[in-house]
């Protein structure tokens, strides 16, 4: 099964006008993704994505030049199957056989940004390559499932103080028992964005789980405040409260609540997440697998979480690939328990494939399917190219 040709498409597609919100990256009128195609001498091929932003817009003509000109002329001719050898090869670069001989990394300069999300995409499309060449499902492949079924949690929240518990209550008549709202300088002053959370709150009634996720929006005194004013609201977590550069600060808000701390969407391969836990600064690790470095990486920080007692919730908001990807990550970790579900204006996690992600009754059933068990629409990826 040896790797005949990688390709990568910028998608970009427009969102209905009654679908848009607006948060702190402003308003979102697009939905921007790479998808990453790894296709082999038979003929078969896996699917992935890689991220050009944690968010759900931004430019990926980069992204697609790093994989068809970097990695690419690397992997072409490669047995697909040896995924962890594929990973080393590409983050050791010409040093590979060093990493390789000696047992240790020996990464190339670009370790992390760029080179890391594009390897991110070729990873989960060998995973995808590699459970339908065997018949089975990622999550068989990574040690089989620890649930039959898991909680879906409604990721959104964007509405004003008056209008919030309407918004998210509509998630809740969908059946999700879980929702998240957005927090931080979206807001006018902190004291509307607390408002927010303690009106979300009163509306929902206290057996909802209410997440916020302030996108690092924050600084550590005002993260500090937001914490301690909102521990009567009973928050499932508080998510990326400050920036990602500040490791220690987010420790520092740690400190003072007993709201759990949940991060890890920006960061860059495992290596970044084991300095947030030696930091002491996290509860809840959120690995993105069009970020991380793929499922690979992704199912290193499950480990972590496993050995550190923390629990794992993977940033799953992108397109139905980094989703199934993280939902399959997740499935196969005894430390996950929610997985995130996209509530926003999202054509990728709904017209860009060819099957539909069902959530019934606020839970997702593990998934069974060859691969990632999805399939690209190719009218729609022709539609949408850039």
């Amino acid at each position: 099964m040896k790797i005949a040709n990688v390709e990568a498409f910028w998608l970009s597609c427009p969102i209905p006008s009654e679908k848009q919100h607006r948060s702190d990256y402003g308003l979102l009128t697009h939905f921007d993704m790479t998808l990453v195609v790894v296709t082999t001498d038979s003929g078969l091929q896996g699917f992935g994505e890689a991220k050009a932003a944690v968010g759900s817009s931004g430019s990926c003509a980069s992204i697609v030049h790093c994989v068809e000109n970097e990695i690419k002329p690397k992997i072409v001719g490669q047995n697909a199957a040896n995924i962890h050898k594929i990973w080393e090869m590409v983050y050791n670069d010409t040093r590979d056989h060093y990493a390789l001989s000696q047992g240790r990394k020996f990464p190339v300069l670009g370790r992390r940004g760029l080179l890391i999300s594009a390897l991110s995409g070729v990873d989960t499309a060998l995973w995808d390559l590699k459970g339908k060449s065997l018949e089975t499902s990622v999550v068989n492949l990574l040690g089989g499932a620890c649930r039959d079924e898991m909680e879906a949690y409604a990721s959104g929240g964007w509405a004003g103080a008056d209008d919030i518990g309407e918004q998210l209550n509509g998630y809740v008549q969908k059946g999700f028992k879980g929702v998240k709202m957005r927090v931080g300088i979206m807001d006018k002053s902190l004291d509307d964005t607390i408002q927010r959370v303690k009106n979300a709150r009163e509306a929902l009634g206290p057996s909802i789980k209410l997440m916020t996720d302030a996108h690092g929006t924050f600084s550590v005194p005002e993260a500090k405040q937001f914490a301690k004013r909102t521990e009567e609201c009973n928050l499932y977590w508080f998510e990326e409260p400050i920036s990602p550069d500040n490791k220690k600060g987010t420790a520092e808000v740690r400190d003072v609540t007993y709201t759990p701390i949940a991060a890890g969407e920006s960061e860059y391969t495992s290596f970044d997440i084991r300095d947030l836990i030696m930091e002491n600064a996290v509860d809840v690790l959120q690995p993105d697998c069009a970020i991380i470095g793929g499922i690979t990486e992704a199912q290193r920080v499950s480990q972590l979480a496993n050995v550190f007692q923390l629990e794992l919730a993977p940033h799953c908001w992108g397109s139905a690939f980094s989703f199934m990807a993280g939902l399959s990550v997740a499935f196969a970790s005894p430390s996950a328990r929610v997985i995130e579900f996209s509530s926003g204006g999202n054509p990728m996690m709904y017209d860009l494939i060819n099957e539909e992600i069902k959530v019934q009754h606020g839970m997702i059933s593990t998934p069974d399917q060859p691969g990632l068990g999805i399939s690209p629409n190719w009218d729609f990826v022709n539609d949408f190219k850039q």
